[in-house]
């Protein structure tokens, strides 16, 4: 029988991909925490949504942050055995976005989350990724992480949410999201 446990982080460290074992409160590992928390995000976003679209791209996405957690995780002498993220990724993210800004009015003021369940999702995944982003943010000008994608890729992502919480809206039939100013 699998066991769910394996007692291995019992002692507040747990394995890198490669040699060694970091601190649970490692910067990375706190990142890899965040973008794992950005990728339930965007899956409770999945399972709401209404446009036909929605569900294909947040996987995409979704798969796409497990293989940041995973160049996270590695150490600097694994790191040639595991891709990095590539400049594609983040060149398809605005083409995306590119395509939903057309099928959507874009308000010129802040909008207040909650006009759907797809939507209040979507704009909590874009903050969680935000939050990400700064995490990443601190990895990368700390030398930590050399893939500067990751970053931007995330910073690409939160702003596909923002464009796919507004698509919700229209899905969910409201045209005008609530905006911050009465």
């Amino acid at each position: 029988m699998t066991k769910f446990y394996t007692q291995t982080g019992d002692d507040g460290y747990t394995g890198l991909l490669g040699k060694g074992r970091a601190t649970k409160y490692d910067l990375r590992i706190d990142a890899i925490g965040i973008v794992d928390e950005a990728n339930s995000a965007l899956g409770l976003a999945r399972s709401l949504g209404k446009a036909p679209q929605s569900a294909s791209i947040i996987i995409t996405c979704q798969r796409d942050l497990y293989n940041i957690m995973t160049e996270l995780a590695v150490t600097p002498e694994n790191a040639s055995r595991f891709s990095q993220l590539p400049g594609e990724r983040v060149t398809w993210l605005e083409q995306v976005i590119d395509e939903i800004t057309k099928q959507v009015p874009v308000p010129n003021e802040f909008i207040v989350p909650g006009d759907s369940p797809s939507s209040a999702a979507l704009d909590y995944a874009r903050t969680v990724v935000r939050r990400a982003e700064r995490a990443i943010a601190f990895l990368h000008h700390q030398k930590l992480l050399e893939n500067p994608e990751v970053l931007r890729y995330l910073n690409r992502l939160s702003s596909l949410c923002f464009a796919l919480e507004l698509l919700e809206n229209l899905a969910s039939g409201n045209s005008q999201p609530t905006l911050a100013k009465t």
